[in-house]
C-alpha cells in the first residue's frame, strides 16, 4: 500500500511540476514570442547567437523551445545552419543554469509569487500584465511542486524498495543514463527530470553516482525532443536538431563513460551533494558551447545528410488544389468537414502571403511579390467552391446547428478572402512604392511594423488551431490578440505623430506609407480574427458591447 501511495504522490507531483514549466513557458510565448524571431534572427556572429539561445532558454524554461524555434527559422531561411547551431548550443548551456536557479531554497518567496501572480492573472483586464501573472503563477507552482517531490520521497527512501532501484543505477550506468533519456523525452523537459534527480539525491533517495548518469541520460533525451518534433519537417528545418543531437548526444556518452571509469566526479563535486549533478550539467553544456567554433564547418556534412528538399511545382502541391467533394454532400458530417478543411486551405494560402511581406517592405523583390500576389487567384478559386458547396449542402436536409456551422464558415471564407486582398491591394504595392521612391522607416518605425506583422504571422496560428479544434481558449486568446493589435496601431500611429512633431526627417518621407502600413496590418488582423467571434458567442463569452465596439472598429475601418 505504501508504495501504491508514493507511486500517486510521485506522479502528481511530477505532473504539477511538468505542468508549472509549461505554464511559464506558454505565458512567456502569449506576452513576447512575436519579439523571439527578431532576437534569434539578428544576431551576427556565433558569440552573440549562442548568448541569445542562452538568454530565450532560461526565459522559456526549455532548450528544446529554442531548437523548435531556430527549426521553424531554417526552413523560412531566416537564419542560417552555423548560427542556428550557437543558438541551440547556447540554450543548452541556459537551461542548465536555469537548474542551478531553481536548487536554491526559494521556498519563502512561494507566498509573495502566489499573492502576486494571482493578482495579475485575476484582476488585471490588460493582457500583458495578465501573462505576467501566469508566469509568476507558474515559478511559484515549479518551487512547490519541488516541495511535494521532497516531501514524497521523505517516506520511502528508508524502505527496501526504492534503496535497492538506487543502487542498481549506481551500479550499471548505462542502465541509469538511458532512464534519464528516456524520462526527459517522455516527459519532454529536461529541466523537470533533472530538478526531479536533483531532488532526489539532496534528501539521500538515489545516490551522486546514478543521479549524474540520469542527469547525462536527460541530456540526451532532451536533444531528440526537436529531432522527433520536426521529423515532417523540410529538411533545412531539421538540420540543427539533428546536429544538436549528435554533438549532444556524443558528448553525454563520453563524459558519462569519463565519470564511471575514471576518478575524476570528485573533484566536480561532493560525492554526498547533490550540487555535483549541478556542476556535471552546468560543465558538460559549457565544454558543448565550445564547438560554436566549428558551428559553420559543420554544415556541409549535414547538408549532405539532409539535402535541401526539391522544389514542388504550385499546381502538384496539395494546397493547391480542393478538397471539396461532391460525392458525400449527401452525407452532411462528411460534407462539413471538407468545408471547414477547404477555409483551413485558404487560411494556410493567406499564411503564405503575408509571411514574404516584411522582407519585401526591407528588400522589394518583384519575383517574390508576383509569386505572393498570384497565391490571390488561389484564394478567389476556393472562396468561389465554398460558396457553391456551401449553397449545394444547404439545399439538403440540414439539422439547424449545421446549417448554422454552414453560414459561420462561408462568413469566414470571405473574411479569410478579404485579407488576401489587403496582402495584394494595399501592403505590396506599399512595398513596391517604398522601393521606387528609395523610402526608409526610421529604426523605430521599421521595429514597430515588424513587431506587428510577427505578431499577425502568431495569431495565423491561433486560427488554424480553431477551426480544427473549436478551442475556447484558443479563441478567447485570439480576440485578446486582437484587441492588442488595434492597441499596437494606435500606439505605432502616435509614436510616428510624435516623431513628425518632433521634425524626424525620415519620419516624414515615410509618413504616408508607415500609417498606410501599420492600417493593413491592422485590418488584415481583424479580418483573421473573426473567426473567434461565432464561438464566443455560442459559449456566451461576448458581452454585448463587444458588438458596439466591433461597430465601431469597422466604421473606423471605412472611414480610413
Amino acid at each position: 500500500m505504501q508504495i501504491l501511495i508514493f507511486l500517486v504522490e510521485l506522479m502528481g507531483a511530477t505532473m504539477l511540476l511538468l505542468y508549472a514549466v509549461r505554464m511559464v513557458r506558454t505565458g512567456i510565448e502569449r506576452a513576447f514570442g512575436p519579439s523571439f524571431k527578431h532576437a534569434v534572427t539578428k544576431s551576427r556572429n556565433r558569440i552573440s547567437a549562442a548568448a541569445v539561445g542562452l538568454v530565450l532558454a532560461i526565459i522559456l524554461q526549455s532548450s528544446a523551445a529554442v531548437a523548435l524555434l531556430v527549426s521553424g527559422f531554417s526552413a523560412a531561411q531566416a537564419i542560417s545552419f552555423g548560427a542556428g547551431l550557437a543558438v541551440v548550443l547556447g540554450a543548452d548551456l541556459g537551461s542548465a543554469l536555469l537548474i542551478q536557479v531553481f536548487s536554491f531554497d526559494l521556498s519563502w518567496l512561494v507566498p509573495v509569487l502566489l499573492a502576486v501572480g494571482g493578482g495579475l492573472f485575476v484582476k488585471s483586464e490588460r493582457r500583458p500584465l495578465r501573462q505576467a501573472g501566469r508566469i509568476i503563477l507558474g515559478i511559484a507552482f515549479i518551487l512547490i511542486s519541488l516541495r511535494f517531490l521532497r516531501e514524497t520521497m521523505d517516506p520511502i527512501r528508508d524502505s527496501a524498495f526504492l534503496p535497492a532501484i538506487a543502487e542498481y543505477l549506481a551500479r550499471d550506468f548505462i542502465t541509469a543514463f538511458i532512464v534519464g533519456g528516456t524520462l526527459a523525452f517522455a516527459m519532454h523537459s529536461s529541466v523537470a527530470v533533472i530538478l526531479m534527480c536533483v531532488t532526489m539525491v539532496s534528501i539521500g533517495a538515489i545516490p551522486v553516482t546514478a543521479g549524474v548518469s540520469l542527469v547525462l541520460g536527460a541530456n540526451l533525451g532532451s536533444a531528440l525532443i526537436p529531432v522527433w518534433l520536426t521529423r515532417s519537417m523540410e529538411n533545412r528545418a531539421r538540420r540543427v536538431p539533428l546536429a544538436n543531437l549528435l554533438v549532444r548526444g556524443s558528448g553525454a556518452v563520453v563524459v558519462l563513460l569519463a565519470l564511471n571509469k575514471t576518478d575524476i566526479l570528485p573533484y566536480l563535486g561532493s560525492l554526498e551533494s547533490a550540487q555535483t549533478l549541478i556542476n556535471v550539467h552546468i560543465l558538460f553544456n559549457a565544454l558543448l558551447v565550445t564547438m560554436i567554433a566549428f558551428a559553420f564547418q559543420l554544415e556541409a556534412p549535414f547538408k549532405t545528410m539532409l539535402p535541401d528538399d526539391p522544389p514542388s511545382l504550385d499546381e502538384q502541391s496539395p494546397l493547391y488544389r480542393s478538397v471539396l467533394d461532391d460525392a458525400v454532400l449527401d452525407r452532411p458530417h462528411l460534407a462539413l468537414a471538407n468545408l471547414r478543411r477547404e477555409v483551413l486551405r485558404m487560411v494556410q494560402l493567406v499564411e503564405m502571403m503575408m509571411m514574404p511581406v516584411m522582407d519585401l517592405y526591407t528588400k522589394y523583390n518583384g519575383e517574390v511579390a508576383r509569386n505572393t500576389m498570384a497565391r490571390d487567384t488561389h484564394i478567389n478559386n476556393a472562396f468561389d467552391e465554398v460558396r457553391r458547396y456551401a449553397a449545394a449542402l444547404q439545399g439538403n436536409s440540414l439539422s439547424k446547428a449545421d446549417t448554422k456551422t454552414v453560414r459561420e464558415l462561408t462568413e469566414y471564407a470571405i473574411a479569410v478572402e478579404a485579407a488576401g486582398d489587403i496582402v495584394v491591394k494595399r501592403l505590396i504595392p506599399l512595398a513596391k512604392e517604398k522601393s521606387e521612391k528609395g523610402v526608409r522607416f526610421s529604426e523605430n518605425g521599421a521595429s514597430e511594423i515588424r513587431k506587428m506583422h510577427s505578431q499577425v504571422m502568431a495569431n495565423i496560428e491561433l486560427v488554424s488551431n480553431l477551426l480544427v479544434s473549436d478551442d475556447l481558449e484558443s479563441a478567447r486568446l485570439l480576440l485578446e490578440e486582437k484587441q492588442e493589435m488595434a492597441r499596437l496601431e494606435r500606439k505605432s500611429r502616435k509614436r510616428h505623430l510624435k516623431r513628425l512633431s518632433e521634425g524626424v526627417q525620415i519620419s516624414f518621407d515615410s509618413s504616408d506609407i508607415h500609417l498606410e502600413t501599420v492600417g493593413g496590418i491592422r485590418d488584415f488582423n481583424s479580418h483573421m480574427s473573426s473567426a473567434a467571434y461565432p464561438l464566443l458567442h455560442r459559449e456566451g463569452q461576448l458581452l454585448e458591447t463587444r458588438l458596439i465596439e466591433q461597430n465601431y472598429d469597422d466604421l473606423e475601418v471605412r472611414q480610413r
